[in-house]
This record gives structure tokens, C-alpha cells and sequence, in this order.
């Protein structure tokens, strides 16, 4: 197996509280893997000492990488979803090429094939001329989707990459990752959609106050005595022709 993501161990923490406690994983290629947990159980702090963002202890595979390699490893997507200059739909999307660049060069025909690639992928080809400052923010959150797709990474890492997105867009993007996994590469993505991460990823982990409590397929990991435990709810699940539904119903009392 090809092997894109290995953490041993790792801890990261505000001040003396571990925010990340001591989590071991690996990620080989072809995976979907929904992140998921309740509001502070470690999420983002999770990916972005995986990526170096953040001073951890313990070892990230992609840490330990120069920044030049690093970025041709993975694709972040955090969920800052602002875009602050008024640039063209297409040349933010393009500055996902930057690793394959050298500097001051034009994009060759392979990444403009990589920008239109994640424009259709995203539905924004038609955008692409259009003032990114312009659009709405789910769009500016596809348009900034598009650009880490063009970067066309083994790995993409993206945090809550939904938020914000109408239930056509939320599937799409979903579908997306899934496509991507196909494809042999892999997809670690942040969710709070439970019923999204049951349908389309093919691994789930769960956090709970900075440690990895759960690991393994949707059906092993989304049970009703772990989601009463971590997010304190009970849920609707059945299996149907279309795929599994996943609803979170009420609140548990115990």
C-alpha cells in the first residue's frame, strides 16, 4: 500500500492542555476519511499539526518535510473561506500551481489543464472570468475548493470544506473526495454532517477531547452507544437502495 499520511504519537497543546492527545494513524491512498467530533474535540488542531501548522510532539510524516515537498504531498484547505483581493475566479484557482512553478514563470499547458480540471470539477467554469470577491461565499468556498484540487496533491486535507454550501453543493463536494479516492489518491475531510460522512466516506475517525476514540468503516464506528458517549444524541439509520441514511434525531439523556 501506498502510504501518504503517518502520525505516531502526536500532541499538540494549549498550554499545558493537550488540544491533540498522543494520536497514532496512518492514511494510505484510495481512502475517504470523514474527521469527525463535537465542537472542540481536536479536529482542526488534528490537521494542522499533521501538516507543521501547529508545534506538536510525537511525529507527522508530513512535518517532517521541507515546505517545497510538502506542498506537492498535500492540499489544506482550512475553513477560512475569505477572499481578501479582487482577483479572477481563475487566477486564484491557478495559484494552486504554485508548487510546480518556478518563480516568475507562466502556467504550461498541463497546469491550465489542472485549473479547467478543477473548475468543471467544482461547477465554476463558467465563473472563471468573474471577480472572486464578487461571488457569494459558498461560491468563494468552491472557488477556494477548485484551487486544492489544482494542486493536485496524493493527499488533500480539508476542514468543514460544507460549511456554508447548499445541499446540491454539500453532495457535490462529497462526491468529489469519493471521486478523488477512486482515483487512488486520498481525502481526510472535517465533518459536523454526520449523515454526509456516513454516506460517502469510506473511513470515519472520531475525536473526543483531543484523543482518537473510534476508527474504521461508517457502520463500526457511527453506533448508537459511541455517538450517545462522545456527541450525546441518539440517531435514525437504515439502509436503503440509495445508501445509508444517517440522521441525528434527538438529544441523549443518558
Amino acid at each position: 500500500m501506498n502510504r501518504l499520511l503517518s502520525l505516531e504519537k502526536l500532541t499538540a497543546r494549549r498550554g499545558e492542555c493537550p488540544v491533540v492527545d498522543s494520536v497514532s494513524l496512518t492514511v494510505e491512498a484510495g481512502e475517504c476519511v470523514g474527521l469527525i467530533g463535537p465542537n472542540g474535540a481536536g479536529k482542526t488542531s488534528l490537521m494542522r499539526a499533521a501538516l507543521g501548522l501547529l508545534p506538536a510532539e510525537g511525529r507527522s510524516s508530513l512535518a517532517s518535510l521541507g515546505a517545497a515537498q510538502r506542498a506537492r504531498a498535500v492540499a489544506w484547505l482550512p475553513q477560512a473561506r475569505d477572499i481578501a483581493w479582487p482577483m479572477t475566479v481563475e487566477t486564484v484557482v491557478a495559484l494552486g500551481r504554485i508548487p510546480y512553478l518556478a518563480q516568475g514563470s507562466k502556467l504550461r499547458p498541463d497546469d491550465r489543464a489542472a485549473v479547467d480540471a478543477a473548475l468543471a470539477e467544482t461547477g465554476l467554469s463558467g465563473f472563471a472570468q468573474r471577480l472572486a470577491t464578487q461571488l457569494s461565499g459558498g461560491e468563494q468556498a468552491r472557488v477556494l475548493l477548485a484551487r486544492a484540487l489544482a494542486q493536485e496533491t496524493p493527499l488533500l486535507l480539508v476542514d468543514e470544506p460544507t460549511a456554508g454550501l447548499d445541499p446540491a453543493h454539500q453532495i457535490a463536494a462529497m462526491q468529489s473526495f469519493a471521486r478523488l479516492a477512486g482515483r487512488g489518491k486520498s481525502v481526510i475531510v472535517s465533518l459536523h454532517d454526520l449523515g454526509l460522512a456516513a454516506r460517502h466516506c469510506t473511513r470515519i475517525l472520531m475525536l473526543s477531547q483531543g484523543r482518537l476514540v473510534a476508527d474504521g468503516p461508517p457502520t463500526e464506528v457511527l453506533t448508537p452507544a459511541l455517538l450517545r458517549e462522545v456527541f450525546g444524541i441518539r440517531v435514525y439509520y437504515e439502509d436503503t437502495p440509495q445508501g445509508p441514511v444517517f440522521q441525528p434525531t434527538e438529544i441523549s439523556s443518558g
